[in-house]
């Protein structure tokens, strides 16, 4: 009996962060382990479900850097990057198009059938949803984002949109989007009251302990203190991107951890990183 009643505290807890996030958009970037380990794929499709039928808008933006990989290995082509972004030349775009809008995109699309929501695969090029420019000539075929046609999301209202980031050139050409940007750009257009990004890390951490929340003004000066380095850098640039846009928090959280995204929006004090203005 007491089992159940601590369940029922549980609940409890996340009544006022369900009464307050009903009918709000969240913009979720689906990456790292979690896209690969198969019990953690369904904890996070579990979760954005649970989402949707509480009245949550989850819109989901998802990566795909080490099924590329090995796509281009299968190929014979050799990845390189610059800075962290893939040179993407056109036989690599054409690569990265058949594995994020094709294969990848319909396996989480799969996944949250399999779990009783409905999903809507899109990629960047539909509708024009995210129209780009080329970002630097060293790099080919990688886009940054120019225009969001945020409408287009607005036909598939009914559905979860899971959004492959490549986007659709001024010059017709696709180009290979990363997806920390696109889904911070996704969440600006759309009014997100969250930008969420699933990592394989905890969240920012300062002398060995997590940081829970931390301001605009502070992240900051931990960048400046190098006390934010490495891949954390880009992560807490695109959360900045989005709070400066409109969007109310942006989160950093550990997708190793099973129900992340209901331990990080649903508790008082969650388990990852929150970024506010």
């Amino acid at each position: 009996m007491e089992e159940i009643i601590k369940k029922a505290g549980v609940l409890i807890e996340a009544l006022p962060y369900m009464r307050e996030f009903s009918g709000k958009t969240f913009v979720i970037k689906y990456g790292g382990k979690a896209m690969i380990d198969k019990a953690l794929k369904n904890s996070v499709v579990q979760d954005i479900v649970l989402m949707k039928y509480i009245g949550i808008n989850p819109v989901v933006v998802h990566g795909g850097g080490p099924e590329i990989t090995a796509a281009m290995e299968k190929a014979g082509l050799k990845a390189k990057f610059v800075n962290g972004r893939r040179v993407t030349d056109k036989a690599t775009m054409e690569i990265v198009e058949a594995v994020l809008a094709g294969k990848t995109n319909k396996e989480i699309v799969r996944m949250f059938n399999i779990h009783g929501g409905k999903a809507k695969g899109l990629s960047g090029k539909d509708g024009r949803l995210l129209v780009t420019e080329m970002l630097d000539a060293a790099l080919g075929f990688v886009g940054k984002i120019v225009k969001v046609n945020a409408g287009e999301l607005e036909k598939h209202r009914d559905s979860i949109p899971v959004i492959a980031p490549i986007g659709i050139g001024r010059d017709g050409n696709s180009y290979n989007i990363n997806a920390d940007d696109a889904a911070a750009s996704l969440a600006v257009a759309v009014n997100a009251e969250k930008l969420i990004l699933i990592t394989d890390v905890s969240g920012v951490i300062h002398k060995k302990a997590l940081v829970h929340s931390i301001s605009m003004k502070k992240t900051k000066q931990m960048i400046k203190d190098e006390v934010i380095t490495g891949g954390m850098i880009p992560k807490v640039h695109s959360c900045m991107t989005a709070i400066a846009g409109g969007v109310k928090k942006a989160h950093i959280i550990n997708g190793t951890v099973k129900h992340s995204l209901l331990l990080e929006i649903f508790t008082k004090t969650g388990i990852g990183t929150e970024i506010i203005k």
